[in-house]
């Protein structure tokens, strides 16, 4: 390195791999952002991306294809990772010819580092170079990066898309971004989006304002406008909601975004068959959406329950219900083979088809898949309900009810409480209950804070069994 300046190297001497990777640590680039790839399933980010360069046509394209290198790069694909990082040039010189340097400083930094790990170490210097030279002709106070807020704004897309743990940081990038930038339409719809994908039960309500700034700023962004038509009707606006769902379809009608909004819009709105037709219809467009097939499923199933809940009987049109729901699942999980929700749902409706085996084969695969703990919980509380209610194991049913209940996620927690003391008290009532049944009680209890009544279900045990089989103590609550 040269010590003639404190930004770089002598010109014609090449510097070492470590001391190219201390410089290269200090780029601002998905490389340093630290976005795992085991909090992601990198062959369905792909496709969300690719679909999204092919046809959200108001949204700059330069961070999708930054992000997709880096994806690529993830795979092990170097090679196709530079040509998206070409495309990244390409479109910054031909939608803003101006301020290249601006927009390509995160390009370069992942260039840097894909040369870097191809081990072609001159070009990952050339990049470097581009990098810093930028950075003084911007004026930044350091050598290699440079704080502009179209930075920020691609950290927090990039974020937004490694899924639920990164969220609040994307928000917080947006928010630099508008800092510097308070009027800017972009940097407004994401940090709508951040704020939406963050509401839970005790903020409800919050993305409402910043949605509706986003579609003031920027009244063409239909993607946006489709998350405000949910949020008003999350928040019981629904004629509002409905409005800018209609205008939203209006003016892009054929954005298979636009499409999968309006019909989960009116699925929840309870209009099936309305939800249906926007559905099939973003199916042409892209017709190995995995999400898209999912859906089709839910909406056949939502009308297959309300059938059966007004026959009371199998019929016909039952049975053919059923039978599109299989179909819809199973090609969500054949084009997404990691997509455990819809392996769930797919078990369950062979269940309702009365196809036994094939439900008990469906759920055995996906409990031998790697899983987080909150679909962990959902499978084994919803193989329980399989088991009681289809197979009629009770006993086998409580085991994986305990199962759900030991990992502690709130995702299906309530439910599966409420569905174990419930079989447990009928097995009480009617006398069949053992020590396990009574253990379990006595687990629901701790659980719930109830510290007298294990011991009451011990004392309910004792006579019986003469002793307490009930599960160890289990870890606190968070």
């Amino acid at each position: 390195l040269s010590n003639n300046n404190s930004c770089g190297w002598k010109k014609k001497i090449n510097i070492s791999k470590n001391s190219l990777q201390s410089i290269l640590l200090q780029l601002e680039c998905h490389f340093t952002w630290t976005l795992l790839k085991e909090d992601v399933d990198l062959d369905d980010l792909e496709e969300t991306i690719c679909a999204q360069i092919e046809f959200l046509i108001t949204k700059s394209k330069i961070s999708n294809y930054n992000l997709l290198s880096y994806v690529k790069n993830l795979n092990g694909n170097n090679e196709e990772a530079l040509q998206s990082l070409q495309k990244a040039e390409a479109a910054a010189q031909r939608d803003h010819a101006g301020e290249v340097h601006r927009k390509s400083l995160v390009t370069w930094g992942n260039y840097a580092w894909i040369y870097y790990h191809m081990n072609k170490l001159q070009e990952a210097q050339t990049y470097v170079s581009k990098v810093k030279d930028s950075c003084k002709e911007l004026s930044s106070t350091s050598c290699y990066k440079c704080q502009l807020p179209e930075v920020y704004c691609e950290e927090g897309w990039a974020l937004l898309k490694f899924g639920k743990k990164y969220y609040e940081r994307a928000k917080k990038c947006f928010e630099k971004a508008l800092a510097k930038e308070p009027e800017n339409p972009e940097f407004t719809s994401g940090y709508a989006i951040a704020m939406y994908r963050l509401e839970d039960d005790l903020t409800k309500g919050s993305s409402l304002e910043p949605l509706r700034r986003a579609v003031t700023l920027n009244p063409n962004d239909t993607f946006v406008m489709s998350y405000l038509a949910l949020e008003l009707q999350d928040m019981a606006q629904v004629e509002e909601g409905e409005m800018y769902i209609k205008k939203a379809l209006q003016k892009t009608p054929d954005l298979t975004y636009v499409l999968r909004y309006a019909a989960m819009f009116y699925r929840r709105k309870r209009e099936v068959s309305k939800s249906l037709q926007f559905l099939e219809k973003a199916l042409t467009f892209t017709p190995t959406s995995s999400f898209l097939h999912h859906q089709i499923g839910l909406c056949y199933r939502t009308k297959m329950y309300q059938l059966k809940k007004e026959t009371k009987q199998s019929s016909q049109e039952q049975v053919d219900l059923i039978r599109r729901c299989i179909f819809h699942f199973k090609a969500a999980v054949e084009k997404k083979p990691k997509f455990i929700y819809a392996y769930v749902d797919l078990a369950n409706m062979y269940a309702e088809g009365k196809r036994y085996q094939e439900a008990e084969d469906t759920f055995q695969k996906v409990l031998k898949m790697k899983l987080t703990g909150q679909e962990k919980q959902q499978i084994h509380c919803r193989y329980g309900q399989f088991l009681e209610f289809h197979k009629k194991s009770e006993a086998d049913a409580i085991k994986h009810f305990m199962e759900a209940l030991k990992i502690e996620e709130d995702a299906t927690r309530n439910m599966c409480m409420k569905a174990l003391k419930k079989l447990v008290e009928k097995r009480i009532q009617r006398g069949s209950a053992d020590a396990a049944d009574f253990g379990a009680l006595g687990f629901i209890h701790q659980l719930n804070g109830e510290k007298s009544e294990p011991l009451a279900c011990c004392s309910a045990l004792e006579p019986a069994a003469g002793l307490w089989h009930g599960p160890a103590q289990p870890s606190r609550v968070a």
